[in-house]
């Protein structure tokens, strides 16, 4: 199908488009800079007048599939029956509000206006298990992050100082399970919690691999940019969810501040955007909002977002994303085992644990974050403290890390209190007391407008992971991805934040790929999105052969045989493959 977008209020930021009136075209799933007269007769024209128009939303830190998700729905089916999609012939059933079944994920993303999600964490021995069930997350495009913060192979590669044996074991992981770039959870810290300890500084070193949080951290920044991947490390900083960690977090940054960017991924020259593709991080951190405590302990338990705000104002290298709090139910689940033991000591409700055997590890606590919570209500104004106080919005994501901060449905709510202060300020009266008295959420005038609003949600992401400028952006070449909403951004009323939530909740059209998926509220159709993965070519062949040969020996520690280990793109929908380096 043939598209014209006529009448619309752009807001793209890729292409410094700032609310103008531009027409879009589209043809074969793509944007075009016009239509030929014989095409024009057969294209569908969508009237957007009085109409907000953004590309497509991107979701780069969320949990949308894999082991820990089938757990997490199994332990708490007090969240998924109250919530029912029933089946029509355009879609499935499913139920689940927290935690939705999988074709309900890609439904409820693609009625937000999102079109692309990054699933956050996939252990390597379980990568066939989240390509299952991404496989059945519908419409929309998807990638994964794989964990190597706690790889034997890498501690054990990096202690020995030979980072070139590290790259090639890291390139042929991500190729081998047909992810997208390197995660890394509690450095060294996972690893230690199979006998039932942690780490609490960048230079404690772990046990059996004696390797600290630092080198590792280090080691695959540099890793990363030998093999040039498009997105730079994605960290999950050491001291999560503890008082005082906004320190370690700070000092986490700066690790990697002096290495070298190394982008080799090719950009088509048809592919035209007014902003500079090349990324400058060198390092994403995520969720920070659970990483910028204050305070020695829970009684004088305060913000600790300025000092981490305040660095990333005057770095270039970092990209952080929110991991904002919302009030109400919510599933924590991560690779990070040992802090979801101590949450669920402080919970005192269920938990599961799960280690990874030479990989990493996990565990789930389902959990409720409460208004008259003093803690709770503080974490709720860090994470907005962080997506206003951080001045350049290229910079920062707005996450929740679904589901452990909420579900990721609760992102128009986020929008609201962004774009409006008075938003802000009735939902502090609502809340404890130390909300107002231990943030600086009070005296931040700041209200994002609608192109910052696009920029955090689409086009900081999609630069972030490294999908830009391919898609997310409404230039010529782009993959079609856009979402229209019922918006007028000339008389937009930023003090009526309900409307504000309520027209971002649903948008009047989402088109992911050329194709209309969604209009007002229904599905009206459920193609399969791409899934897209990194293939980097490690130079050295006789290293490279190395390396296979020490982890065949390794493999005898592992419960399957080798040659069972490799995820096939027969597990993938539509299967993109990234080449880099070739």
């Amino acid at each position: 199908m043939n598209l014209i977008i006529k009448n619309g209020y752009v807001f793209d930021p890729f292409n410094g488009i700032d609310g103008e009136k531009v027409d879009i075209f589209v043809k074969d799933g793509k944007i075009v800079e016009e239509l030929s007269s014989n095409e024009l007769k057969d294209a569908k024209i969508i009237d957007a007048t009085n109409k907000t128009i953004m590309p497509g939303g991107v979701d780069s830190h969320t949990h949308v599939a894999g082991p820990k998700l089938t757990v997490g729905r199994m332990m708490c089916p007090e969240f998924q029956y109250k919530d029912n999609t029933k089946k029509t012939e355009k879609i499935h059933s499913g139920t689940g509000n927290v935690v939705p079944s999988s074709y309900v994920m890609g439904y409820r993303y693609t009625l937000m206006g999102y079109t692309t999600v990054c699933e956050a964490a996939t252990p390597p021995m379980l990568a066939k298990h989240t390509h299952e069930e991404l496989k059945h997350v519908p419409i929309v495009n998807k990638c994964a992050y794989l964990m190597l913060g706690n790889n034997w192979f890498v501690m054990r590669y990096l202690k020995e100082g030979d980072v070139e044996k590290t790259a090639a074991y890291v390139a042929w992981m991500i190729k081998t399970h047909k992810t997208f770039g390197i995660k890394c959870i509690n450095p060294a810290g996972v690893e230690n919690w199979g006998w039932g300890l942690n780490i609490y500084s960048l230079d404690e070193p772990n046990l059996h691999f004696e390797i600290t949080p630092r080198e590792i951290i280090k080691g695959l920044a540099e890793v990363n940019e030998m093999l040039g991947y498009p997105m730079s490390i994605h960290v999950h900083a050491n001291g999560l969810g503890h008082p005082g960690n906004w320190e370690i977090t700070k000092e986490t940054l700066a690790v990697p501040k002096d290495v070298k960017v190394n982008q080799k991924v090719e950009v088509d020259e048809e592919i035209k955007t007014k902003v500079p593709y090349e990324r400058e991080q060198s390092i994403y951190l995520t969720h920070v909002q659970f990483n910028a405590f204050g305070g020695t302990s829970w009684e004088d338990f305060e913000s600790g977002t300025k000092e981490i705000i305040d660095y990333v104002n005057g770095s270039k290298h970092v990209v952080i994303d929110s991991g904002c709090v919302i009030f109400g139910p919510a599933i924590c689940m991560t690779g990070d085992a040992p802090n979801l033991y101590d949450l669920s000591v402080l919970a005192g409700g269920k938990w599961s644990n799960d280690d990874v055997e030479l990989e990493c590890g996990s565990g789930i606590v389902p959990f409720a974050y409460k208004k008259k919570n003093g803690v709770h209500s503080v974490q709720w104004a860090m994470g907005l403290e962080l997506l206003l106080g951080v001045e350049d919005p290229w910079k920062v994501v707005m996450t929740t890390d679904s589901p452990n901060g909420g579900s990721f449905v609760n992102y128009p709510k986020f929008i609201a209190w962004l774009m409006s202060k008075k938003a802000r300020e009735e939902t502090l009266k609502e809340c404890h007391r130390w909300a107002s008295e231990r943030t600086d959420l009070p005296n931040i005038d700041r209200e994002m407008t609608l192109f910052e609003i696009a920029t955090i949600t689409r086009a900081t992401p999609a630069k972030a992971v490294g999908l830009a400028p391919m898609k997310e952006h409404l230039g010529i070449g782009a993959d079609a991805d856009i979402a229209i909403y019922d918006i007028n951004p000339k008389t937009l009323n930023t003090n009526d934040y309900k409307t504000i939530e309520k027209k971002f909740s649903v948008a009047e059209y989402t088109i992911n790929g050329g194709k209309i998926v969604a209009h007002n509220g229904d599905i009206v159709s459920a193609p399969d999105g791409k899934t897209y993965y990194c293939n980097a070519k490690f130079p050295d062949e006789e290293i490279y052969n190395e390396m296979i040969k020490d982890v065949k020996e390794w493999f005898k520690y592992y419960t399957f045989d080798f040659t069972n280990y490799p995820t096939t793109e027969h597990y993938l929908t539509k299967p993109t493959e990234i080449k880099i380096g070739e």
